[in-house]
């Protein structure tokens, strides 16, 4: 009876602590979407004297244009119809392509996705390896090199990084010609759908990769190396070895499990800061995603497609933290049972 009373408590437990979040969670995303309505309204300009490219056309035809986009409403009036047109999947008209903000949005995710999946999987996997291994051989040449490397890539703007990768393999230095593209998803007249044009896409894909991956791999092997070099510390360790495991087991087995639940956290919540991170990166390689799209929206401003990237990035760190959260409790009891 104890026993079934302990799990029925533990589960309620459980849920009670998955109903906290989604709680969260929720009234996070309520403030994201007041404050992306305010936000946007503070821009210096008006919108619609810059879809007129600034040219000088009357008075008339600009309030035509501001009352077509529902710009001429009052404030609250405007607020009360964007909350409504949000939570029912409409999140407006683009100002600049005159097309439906989630139709523009949709094109745009792929690109996206398939940049920041390659250099997640990259960066995390090489980053692991580098930090255990250092962490490991504590001291020897590989983890004095590798530190000292990590160190150095950690404190680059990614965009700077990204720029010097461009100049280096895109544009081509001194006798060393370009190597890669230098923006743009594929190259006029291929198609994506065959051989020829998947290799296309992966020429273009290497440098924007390449770039967020080096600026996370250094984050990963950082945080690997120094959990682990705390794990190695404890009498656990110690104790197993005593029993006479091998250290490659003691390493396989207990150390980096343990070490990996801090750089497991960290992974899940660099998810979403990662694509908010891509638009300096989409930026400087031209890269067809979300990350430009922000750009090309702010420059006008375009009011509905920024509110509608700005609401899908943080919704994207809000999930993120909440799969990091739980994840968390679940890798480490402690964290349930406290």
């Amino acid at each position: 009876m104890a026993t079934a009373a302990s799990r029925s408590f533990t589960l309620s437990a459980g849920q009670r602590r998955l109903g906290a979040k989604l709680a969260g969670a929720v009234l996070s995303l309520a403030f994201v979407l007041v404050f992306n309505f305010f936000l946007f309204r503070v821009l210096p300009g008006d919108p619609a004297k810059n879809l007129t490219r600034n040219r000088l056309v009357p008075a008339e035809q600009v309030q035509v244009l501001r009352e077509s986009f529902g710009l001429g409403k009052p404030l609250p009036q405007q607020f009360a119809s964007y909350v409504g047109d949000t939570l029912t999947g409409d999140l407006g008209i683009s100002y600049k392509f005159r097309r439906p903000v989630s139709e523009i949005i949709g094109e745009r995710i792929w690109p996206t996705v398939l940049l920041l999946g390659v250099s997640t999987m990259l960066s995390t996997l090489i980053g692991l390896w580098i930090g255990i291994r250092g962490a490991w051989r504590r001291g020897s040449v590989f983890d004095r090199v590798s530190l000292g490397a990590s160190l150095a890539l950690y404190a680059m703007p990614e965009f700077w990084l990204g720029i010097l990768l461009l100049i280096a393999f895109g544009v081509g230095v001194g006798g060393f010609p370009g190597l890669f593209p230098t923006g743009g998803l594929s190259s006029p007249n291929t198609e994506l759908a065959s051989l020829a044009g998947i290799l296309d896409v992966a020429r273009h894909l290497f440098l924007p990769c390449l770039t967020l991956t080096l600026a996370y791999i250094a984050e990963y092997a950082l945080v690997m190396r120094s959990s682990l070099l705390d794990e190695l510390g404890e009498d656990y360790l110690t104790t197993a070895r005593a029993k006479g495991l091998r250290d490659a087991l003691v390493l396989r087995r207990h150390a980096v499990p343990n070490a990996l639940l801090p750089t497991t956290t960290l992974i899940f919540l660099n998810l979403g800061f990662i694509v908010s991170g891509a638009i300096t990166i989409e930026t400087v390689y031209s890269w067809p995603g979300l990350g430009l799209l922000s750009y090309e929206a702010l420059r006008t401003p375009d009011y509905p497609l920024l509110q509608g990237v700005f609401l899908l990035f943080s919704a994207a760190v809000i999930v993120a933290n909440v799969i990091a959260d739980l994840l968390y409790a679940y890798l480490d009891p402690r964290v349930r049972t406290g």
